[in-house]
């Protein structure tokens, strides 16, 4: 999509947030799997929403990322690190 879309001056980004604490995991995850996604994550904690606003606001702009295309930001607090 992004090389179908550059040519138009839209570039296409993705922000990939890891374990976020939100609702959703209120609602759907136990205490055990967000233990067991905790021990996962080299930060040491879960993210929180406001962990992937500098993502966001960055890619957003264009004096920023203006020559970042196709890529994905992964804001995880180092839990997919090769």
């Amino acid at each position: 999509m992004a090389k179908e879309l550059i040519p138009f001056g839209i570039r296409v980004n993705a922000v990939a947030p890891g374990v976020i604490d939100t609702p959703f995991h209120e609602r759907y995850s136990t205490e055990a799997q967000l233990k067991a996604m905790l021990a996962t994550v080299p930060q040491g904690r879960l993210g929180v929403s406001e962990d992937c606003v500098g993502a966001f606001l960055f890619l957003a702009s264009a004096s920023l990322s203006g020559y970042v295309i196709g890529q994905t930001l992964e804001v995880n607090g180092g839990q997919l690190m090769p």
